[in-house]
């Protein structure tokens, strides 16, 4: 039988984007691949290859709820740890892989119970909190954002993170340097949207010069709630605008843009450097350990994206920093291809390396 490679990821596109890159890559090499999340992590599992098993298990996290929740935690993440050890006796993993989230506690706290070879992959250059917690009880941990704040004693490997196989397609595509002809801004704000950029963006593009306004062609990821205010705000400014809570094609859409506005989420980060497109990031402030701005550091200081503050976006100076990039093509070309230099199109491969590498070692 096949060797059976088990992910854990929690329930975000930033956790699941780059598992669902794994999974691509073993499956295509022709390991069985499961996949053990939450019910709101199996919300993201439809890019998933049909081969895998999606395996939902209790947990939950002391970051919501009231008093009878916290309560619960303990409880529903023991459940959960009982389910994957019972799982993994049944159909024992080659490898058990973590990518963060709450989710993953059941598989990791398994895998170190049953001595399995294991691994967490961190997205971000802070760990996450459930990250923290497994990185001295694994066999190595992968990171994705260099350098990565680790505790110590702990040594990371670089492997970049992995990109779906469909920003891969797009890989270094062409980028067209603003100019007199219709142009494409996508503004992105993570896997559900974020409401500041709902607040302050189509304001922005409101205050641009009549002619390159005219010219824009705007894709702005909103939340469900804030949809009909933000399309309402790019009409009355006369901006063609398509407006989704969720955009299912978004390689695509950075591979034909000219500037990009998002959040710096670690995945978000790796798709706009491979592909290679000139960015401009705001970084979500109440962010553990500030870790999307540590996320933009690489590509900032390349020269590759302009940094915005939560604390100093306005109308006013989004607006500004479009236009610098809008109007003047060859920076605009140098910062995509400073983007493609720092992008590493052979990040998956790097994982699948280490992953398998895992196999030969005695774990403890």
């Amino acid at each position: 039988m096949a060797p059976l490679l088990l992910i854990a990821a929690g329930g975000t596109g930033g956790h699941m984007f780059p598992a669902q890159a794994l999974a691509e890559a073993m499956v295509a090499r022709g390991w069985r691949v499961k996949l053990s999340t939450d019910a709101r992590g199996a919300r993201y599992a439809g890019g998933f290859p049909q081969e895998v098993v999606v395996e939902q298990v209790p947990s939950a996290t002391f970051a919501r709820g009231g008093v009878l929740a916290k309560a619960a935690v303990p409880f529903r993440i023991a459940s959960g740890v009982l389910g994957a050890l019972w799982g993994m006796v049944r159909d024992r993993p080659a490898v058990v892989v973590g990518f963060g989230g709450y989710p993953s506690i059941p598989a990791l706290a398994a895998a170190t119970m049953l001595r399995l070879p294991r691994m967490i992959h961190e997205q971000n250059g802070v760990l996450g909190r459930v990250n923290r917690i497994f990185a001295p009880r694994v066999m190595a941990v992968a990171c994705g954002t260099w350098p990565t704040d680790l505790p110590e004693g702990v040594s990371g490997i670089h492997t970049g993170n992995p990109v779906r196989a469909s920003v891969l397609e797009r890989a270094g595509a062409g980028y067209i340097a603003p100019g007199d002809y219709p142009m494409s801004l996508v503004v992105i704000g993570g896997s559900q949207g974020a409401r500041i950029l709902s607040d302050v963006v189509p304001a922005a593009v409101a205050r641009l010069p009549d002619g390159l306004r005219a010219n824009l062609r705007v894709a702005h990821q909103a939340r469900a709630e804030d949809l009909e205010r933000v399309d309402a705000t790019y009409a009355q400014a006369g901006i063609h605008a398509d407006v989704q809570p969720f955009f299912d094609d978004i390689p695509r859409r950075l591979s034909e843009a000219q500037l990009v506005i998002s959040r710096s989420g670690a995945s978000s980060v790796a798709d706009i450097s491979v592909i290679g497109r000139p960015a401009i990031f705001i970084p979500y402030a109440a962010a553990t350990g500030d870790h999307q701005t540590a996320n933009a550091r690489g590509l900032v200081g390349a020269d590759a994206a302009i940094l915005i503050p939560e604390s100093a976006l306005d109308p006013e100076s989004l607006s500004a920093q479009m236009a610098a990039v809008f109007e003047n093509p060859q920076a605009a070309q140098a910062m995509a291809r400073n983007a493609l230099g720092l992008g590493r199109a052979d990040a998956t491969d790097r994982l699948v390396d280490l992953v398998t590498s895992l196999t030969e070692r005695v774990p403890s």
